[in-house]
């Protein structure tokens, strides 16, 4: 027995031994914490290593077996530059869903397919540019400007929206194991940044603290305080300081402040901007110390090959180096690139989960929920059974405007003259021509062809060739940005021609910013605009013209009627700009959005009539759908205080939810306001406070609605 029993003992040991891994270097051990692990890996690099492990683009170290990695990956609407992904509505078309459950159903999908090209990658041992796990979305940045080309990229003009729908896509990207990260987001552009493009490189943004805190930073620290694993600085300066060396907005607010600790990565080729544009230093070891110095973990670029130089010339220490390195280290061994991609809890994400059925349809509903119904004079939706149908416009039949910019291709890209031909029936005839090209043509063809039409779709707008990032926006005559912002000359005076054809004329507006509509609006019986919506683009705008989904989308951003009515672009005073400073009537307001049916609210209530500082105002308001059709409606909470002490008067977002209403029923919805909500920034205190006094809060349909008010008191 006692044989036996020893056997067996030795036969368990040889067995433990066996499971029991033996790692060559503590780094590689996923059993130490992270801190562990990233102290041994520092311990055993030299300088010239760190600095490498430093750039983008790393080239990994052979003698410790750690292979290139490759930092730049984008990710903004679908698994970005990659090749085959879903691709989602541009991030201004999400904003307008006003749905940040939406939203994290979207970004948790997007990580889903770049976890699955990233293990396929690894198994192809293809260690390239965009197959990597950091992405470098999503863009934050207020859409302070109409102008700006790359405003499409963010979430509009509000920092609240702004935020909430931004953590939302963190959250989807980043996924929620305790102990890794199913991909890295970083918000950018930290942090005052919003063109002009052709400018971006050389720009002072000249910013006040009041508009700095109520309105450029609120977004980033949602985020932030939500856990975003990296945070991209920007190209200019902000009052005089590079904010990729900026001690005021790195170390102070994002480090100090804020506690943030996540790596900093730099906008590309940002550093050299120091030297090149900028002129704050001569050299680009000086560049390089300047970032080391205020904790920039990852260069974009290549500034970061002078380290070494700049550690010989005393600019920097090593524990200087050190401790970038760290931070940047410290994600990947969250992301478990360091470890066996079977020890994640993605290792079985493959091909097969890439642009799915599934998420195609995921696709669809999201285009169709950002979709804003501006006019209608009851000639939508239209009839399946037509008998002819004209589609017209540079859009209807093209693909730059589905996918926009910092995309992916998915192979299903459906057009709307596709969406609308898959709609109708069998017996109704499509008539189609471009009528025009997107700017300068102003020779109009197939006018003719109203002539048996029922109704005229016209599909106008923008692409990305001309608004969008420099360089990227060639067709731009402003590095990417626009000086007026209506529509081209020549689709205005299309649109008039078709009207003249005297049949019901339907215009969907393909862009990513907010274009003036007033020339076209009188000529038009309905106006839809899709944004840049996404693969399936085409079948989202089907489904609403022809009443398959009841159109629930909100404007993210104000229309304005002219960009006279805007100061000038390179101020970054908030005075005059968003719906919270414009004093005058914008031709569509923020928060806008039509339906087939109509909403009323009744019984809006609050949780009391004073409230202090740390309190939570509970609200409750009933809507009806007084219609025929089912619906969504997007219930908005704004706040306006009555005391104008800390400065200009705000009208500002401070809840929102979208909810389903069947017609001829009703439903109750909730809030929970912390009263911190309301606080403002007063520049002679240097904080947050809560002005005192009265409150009128509004439970509204957009942000010029103020017919369902009650008034609370802060003490």
């Amino acid at each position: 027995m006692r044989t036996t029993a020893f056997i067996l003992l030795i036969i368990c040991l040889t067995a433990c031994l066996r499971r029991q891994k033996v790692y060559e270097y503590p780094f590689r051990n996923p059993n130490l914490t992270i801190g562990e692990r990233t102290a041994d890996l520092i311990s055993r690099l030299t300088v010239e290593e760190k600095a490498s492990l430093m750039l983008y683009n790393s080239q990994g170290i052979e003698r410790l077996g750690i292979p290139a990695y490759n930092w730049w990956n984008e990710a903004l609407h679908g698994v970005a530059r990659a090749g085959r992904a879903t691709v989602f509505p541009q991030a201004t078309g999400m904003a307008a869903t006003f749905d940040d459950d939406l939203i994290l159903r979207v970004a948790t999908t997007i990580s889903d397919e770049g976890r699955a090209k990233y293990n396929e990658a690894v198994k192809a041992g293809n260690r390239g540019q965009y197959l990597g796990l950091t992405y470098w979305t999503p863009n934050i940045n207020i859409f302070r400007d109409p102008r700006w080309g790359r405003g499409q990229e963010t979430w509009g003009e509000d920092p609240y929206l702004t935020g909430r729908m931004g953590l939302a896509f963190v959250k989807g990207l980043q996924g929620d194991d305790p102990k890794y990260l199913k991909t890295a987001a970083a918000a950018k552009h930290f942090a005052v940044h919003s063109g002009p493009e052709a400018l971006r490189h050389e720009f002072n943004a000249v910013v006040n603290n009041y508009d700095l805190y109520n309105t450029y930073l609120p977004a980033f620290k949602t985020l932030v305080e939500g856990g975003v694993a990296g945070v991209m600085c920007a190209y200019n300066r902000t009052n005089g300081e590079v904010c990729c060396a900026s001690p005021s907005l790195l170390t102070t607010i994002l480090r100090h402040d804020w506690g943030f600790g996540g790596y900093i990565v730099t906008d590309c080729w940002a550093l050299q901007d120091f030297v090149t544009h900028h002129k704050v230093v001569e050299t680009a070891a000086e560049a390089a110390a300047m970032a080391i110095k205020t904790t920039v973990n990852i260069n974009c670029g290549v500034v970061y090959r002078n380290i070494p130089e700049a550690f010989i010339k005393d600019l920097i220490t090593e524990q200087e180096i050190d401790s970038a390195l760290a931070g940047g280290l410290k994600i990947l061994f969250r992301l478990g690139w360091f470890d066996s991609v079977d020890d994640t809890p993605w290792k079985d994400l493959g091909n097969n989960d890439i642009a799915t059925a599934k998420n195609r349809a995921l696709a669809r509903k999201t285009a169709a929920s950002s979709m804003v119904l501006l006019k209608n004079n009851g000639v939508l939706p239209l009839k399946k059974d037509l008998r002819n149908i004209y589609v017209t416009g540079p859009n209807a039949a093209a693909m730059e405007p589905l996918w926009s910019n910092y995309n992916g291709f998915s192979g299903e890209l459906v057009t709307v003259l596709e969406g609308i031909t898959g709609k109708v029936s069998a017996h109704t005839a499509i008539s189609y021509n471009p009528g025009c090209g997107l700017t300068g043509d102003t020779l109009f063809r197939g006018t003719w062809l109203m002539g048996e039409s029922e109704a005229v779709v016209a599909v106008m707008g923008l692409n990305s060739l001309i608004e969008g990032e420099a360089g990227d926006a060639w067709l731009s005559e402003y590095g990417g940005d626009r000086n007026a912002i209506g529509l081209p000359a020549n689709q205005v005076k299309y649109i008039k021609r078709l009207a003249e054809g005297g049949k019901p004329l339907i215009v969907v507006v393909m862009a990513g910013s907010a274009v003036s509509l007033s020339e076209i609006e009188p000529y038009a019986d309905a106006i839809l605009y899709a944004w840049y919506p996404g693969e399936q683009g085409g079948n989202a705008v089907a489904d609403i013209l022809f009443g398959d989904v009841n159109p629930a989308g909100r404007l993210p951003v104000t229309i304005y009627r002219s960009a006279d009515d805007l100061p000038p672009f390179e101020e970054y005073s908030m005075v005059g700009r968003t719906y919270r400073y414009f004093e005058r009537e914008p031709e569509y307001p923020f928060g806008f959005g039509l339906s087939y049916t109509s909403f009323e609210y009744s019984g809006f209530v609050a949780s009391g009539r004073e409230f202090a500082e740390n309190d939570i105002i509970k609200l409750e308001v009933t809507v009806r759908n007084k219609g025929e059709a089912n619906g969504e409606e997007v219930v908005q909470i704004y706040g306006k205080s009555h005391d104008t002490g800390c400065g200009p008067l705000l009208k500002s977002l401070v809840a929102f939810k979208r909810v389903p209403v069947p017609a001829g029923h009703e439903t109750k919805v909730e809030f929970e306001i912390p009263v911190s909500q309301l606080q403002v920034w007063d520049p002679m205190e240097e904080k947050f406070v809560s002005r005192l006094g009265e409150y009128s809060l509004f439970a509204a349909r957009s942000s010029a609605d103020e017919t369902t008010e009650i008034r609370v008191v802060m003490k």
